[in-house]
C-alpha cells in the first residue's frame, strides 16, 4: 500500500455490511480485523432478514401522506408499524425527524441518493457470491408484490413511479399473470407489481458466514470481543477498547449496526439511529412451494423461500436495543401468512427470531469519513436495505479507507447532515 495510506484496518461490526467491506479491503492488501461480540452474520439484522436483492428500493420510508398514518402506527398493536406506548416519550423526537423527511425536497434527495449506492446492487452481489464461490446463494427470479386491487395499488403509485423514474423495470400483472407465477396465492389478491430483474438471496447467514470464511483464508483476521469505546490519540483514531482489551488501528470502521451510534456518540456525533425491530418466522413445511420473494402490500411483510424453510419477515416495531422481544409480533406473521397463502398448513415453527434493523429519519445510510475524527469510517444505518447495500458499501467506500482517488461523491451520506452531528 502507499505510503500514508491505513495500514491496519478495523471494522467493528460482523454483520453483512462490515464482512464485505472488509473482504474488499483485504482484497486491496490492507491489513483488517474484525471485532463483534456475536459470530458473523449472527448479530443485528444480518441473520434473521427476508434475504431481499433490492436495487430499486430507492423511494425512502418517509413519503407525502405520511402524517395521517402515525395515529394508527401507535394505537394499534396489529399495525405493521408499532410504537408501544411505554416507549412513545423516547421515539417521539425520530418520529418527528420522520415526519419532516416526507417533505417533496427531502424525499427528492434521499431518493438520489440510494439510488447512487443502490443502483448496481443485483450485479454486485453476483459477483461478489461468484468471489467467494457461493454462487448458488442468490436466486434471479424476482420479487412480486401483491394488492387487493386498483384501489390499493394507487396508493403506493408515488412509490413506483419514484422507482420507475430511477430505471426499475415494473411489469404489472393482473390475477392470471399472479397465478402464473405463484400459483398457490389466494383470491383477495387481484393485482401485482412484478420486479423481473430483482433476486433474493437463499440464506443470509450462509452469505455472511461465507464471506468470513474467504476473508480469513485471505489472511483476514476476526476478533470475539465486544467494542465499549472508540479510542483516539492526538485527535485521530487510534483503535477500539473492548471487553477483552485494546485493539489498535490506523483506521476504524463503525458498521456495528444498530449499535453504532452509542459507539460514536461520545466523539460528538449524534446521529438519529433508531432500531426498528424486525421479526420472523422460518417455516420449513409450510404446505405449499414458493419461488421468489412475495411482499402483499397492505401486510408489510416478505415471504420468501429459503433454504429449508419458507421465512415470513416483516413488522416494524420501536423499542430500542434493550426491550424483550415480544411474542405477540411475531403471531401475527401467522396471521400474514394465511392472508396470503390461505391454503397454508404450516407446522408452528419453534420460536421466532428479533433482530434490530439500524433506520436513519429519511432512510440514507452513514458512510463515509468522520470529518472531525480522522481515520475514522462510518458504515452504517441500512434500515431494511442492509442486505442489498451491503456489497454497494463496499465498493463506494474502500477506496476512501484506503485513501484511494474515487469519482465517487459521498456527500450524501456523510453523518454531518443531521442537524446536531
Amino acid at each position: 500500500m502507499a505510503e500514508g495510506n491505513p495500514r491496519r484496518v478495523l471494522v467493528i461490526g460482523a454483520g453483512i455490511v462490515g464482512l464485505a467491506l472488509a473482504w474488499r479491503l483485504r482484497q486491496a492488501g490492507a491489513e483488517v480485523s474484525v471485532v463483534d461480540a456475536e459470530p458473523p452474520g449472527e448479530g443485528g439484522a444480518s441473520f434473521g432478514n427476508a434475504g431481499a436483492i433490492s436495487a430499486s428500493s430507492v423511494a425512502p420510508l418517509a413519503m407525502p401522506g405520511l402524517l395521517k398514518q402515525v395515529p394508527r402506527m401507535l394505537l394499534d398493536r396489529a399495525a405493521p408499524l408499532h410504537v408501544p406506548a411505554g416507549y412513545w416519550l423516547r421515539a417521539a423526537p425520530w418520529l418527528a425527524r420522520f415526519v419532516a423527511a416526507a417533505r417533496p425536497a427531502s424525499v427528492t434527495r434521499a431518493t438520489a441518493a440510494l439510488d447512487g449506492l443502490l443502483r448496481l446492487a443485483t450485479e454486485q452481489h453476483q459477483a461478489l457470491v461468484r468471489e467467494i464461490g457461493a454462487p448458488e446463494l442468490l436466486r434471479p427470479h424476482g420479487q412480486l408484490y401483491l394488492y387487493r386491487g386498483a384501489t390499493q395499488l394507487a396508493k403506493d403509485q408515488a412509490s413506483w413511479a419514484i422507482r420507475a423514474a430511477h430505471g426499475a423495470r415494473l411489469e404489472r400483472l393482473d390475477r392470471a399473470g399472479i397465478l402464473a407465477l405463484e400459483p398457490a396465492v389466494g383470491p383477495a389478491y387481484q393485482m401485482a407489481i412484478f420486479l423481473a430483474d430483482h433476486a433474493h438471496c437463499a440464506s443470509p447467514l450462509r452469505y455472511a458466514r461465507r464471506l468470513a470464511e474467504v476473508f480469513r483464508q485471505a489472511g483476514g483476521s476476526i476478533l470475539r470481543d465486544r467494542v465499549t469505546a472508540l479510542t483516539t490519540q492526538d485527535g485521530r483514531i487510534s483503535g477500539a477498547q473492548g471487553q477483552a482489551g485494546h485493539h489498535p488501528a490506523d483506521a476504524v470502521v463503525l458498521a456495528a449496526g444498530a449499535w453504532s451510534a452509542r459507539l460514536a456518540a461520545p466523539l460528538g456525533y449524534r446521529i438519529p439511529l433508531e432500531s426498528q425491530r424486525g421479526y420472523h418466522v422460518d417455516l420449513p413445511e409450510p404446505g405449499f412451494t414458493l419461488t421468489r420473494p412475495v411482499i402483499p402490500a397492505d401486510r408489510k411483510v416478505f415471504i420468501t423461500p429459503m433454504e429449508g424453510a419458507l421465512r415470513v419477515a416483516g413488522t416494524v416495531e420501536f423499542g430500542g436495543l434493550d426491550r424483550a422481544p415480544d411474542p405477540a409480533r411475531a403471531k401475527l406473521l401467522y396471521d400474514d401468512l394465511a392472508a396470503v397463502f390461505p391454503e397454508a398448513r404450516p407446522a408452528p415453527a419453534e420460536g421466532f427470531w428479533m433482530g434490530h434493523r439500524p433506520c436513519l429519519p429519511d432512510s440514507v445510510p452513514v458512510i463515509g469519513p468522520a470529518q472531525r475524527v480522522p481515520g475514522l469510517f462510518f458504515a452504517f444505518g441500512h434500515g431494511h436495505l442492509g442486505l442489498t447495500g451491503s456489497a454497494p458499501t463496499a465498493e463506494l467506500l474502500a477506496p476512501a479507507v484506503l485513501g484511494r482517488p474515487s469519482n465517487r461523491d459521498l456527500s450524501p451520506y456523510a453523518a454531518e447532515r443531521f442537524a446536531g452531528a
